[in-house]
């Protein structure tokens, strides 16, 4: 049995973690309620370009993601949006082994947002061509410079996380170009606006492009909120765990130390037995003498 003193020491170690697990839960379920917002209110700034963009096409939905010198080199590039660090469980961890049977089917390139995502990969042995730090989700997210990276490829692929509820994240698995095409489900499109009665400044094609630019960069930016968000919920939960687990721990802790203090008592307890007991012999030895 280990001595009082020794269990009271590990008591304080894992009193001091229970409380970081606290502060970590805590400062996660806020950046949840944060990130549920600013994914909200991006979904409905690109709810209001589709309507605009519908309006000067006459078939959006075909060109969407086909304009000229986009896309020619024939490879497939895998975009993976990973955390920026760790204690959000095992969620990076499913991403990758998800991933990695597409990336093993060749002709394909990986593009990795996040250092826990590239380090994961590199552990795996798995080399990606380009590396970004996820954008700050509090302020605007600009991914031109990954829009501009996964330019040339044929074919867009982006693995990210997906928030379903507090207590349910998943992989998710989607093609760049079509998901824009979902986004826009809900948005209402306007009337036609066509070159005949509108005086277009540039061109009609010319501002309709930078609108789909912009639909891409805006889509991608919601796919990182909504791993932000997944991440957050899900180290919530990590955290939740590791709270209540560093709570029990300090219960069992607590019942060793009583019995090591127990122990301990009764040891000193014996040894003043002892003790007396050699007195009295000594003193009824004496008196015989």
């Amino acid at each position: 049995m280990r001595r009082a003193n020794v269990v009271e020491k590990d008591m304080a170690g894992i009193g001091t973690l229970k409380d970081l697990t606290n502060v970590f839960e805590s400062l996660a379920s806020t950046q949840v309620a944060k990130v549920k917002s600013k994914a909200q209110l991006s979904q409905e700034f690109f709810n209001l370009l589709w309507q605009r963009y519908t309006a000067i096409r006459i078939d959006p939905k075909k060109r969407l993601g086909y304009r000229e010198g986009v896309g020619d080199n024939g490879r497939k590039v895998l975009v993976l949006i990973s955390a920026e660090a760790g204690l959000s469980g095992d969620l990076d961890m499913r991403m990758i082994e998800t991933m990695q049977a597409e990336y093993a089917q060749g002709n394909t390139d990986i593009v990795v947002l996040g250092s826990h995502g590239a380090s994961q990969l590199t552990q795996r042995g798995i080399a990606y061509v380009r590396f970004f730090q996820v954008p700050e989700s509090d302020s605007y997210i600009d991914v031109s410079p990954v829009i501009n990276a996964v330019r040339p490829y044929t074919d867009i692929a982006v693995y990210y996380e997906e928030y379903l509820s507090l207590g349910q994240q998943e992989v998710r698995r989607i093609d760049l170009v079509t998901h824009i095409k979902d986004m826009s489900k809900d948005a209402i499109e306007d009337d036609a606006i066509t070159d005949l009665d509108t005086i277009f400044e540039p061109s009609l094609n010319e501002i309709a492009d930078q609108m789909e630019e912009t639909m891409m960069s805006l889509a991608l930016s919601q796919t990182i909120l909504e791993s932000g968000l997944a991440q957050a919920a899900s180290r919530f939960n990590a955290m939740t765990v590791a709270e209540d687990r560093a709570g029990e721990l300090l219960g069992e802790y607590m019942l060793e130390y009583h019995r090591a203090k127990r122990a301990e008592s009764d040891r000193r307890l014996r040894e003043v037995l002892v003790s007396i007991k050699k007195k009295r012999r000594e003193a009824a030895a004496g008196s015989s003498v």
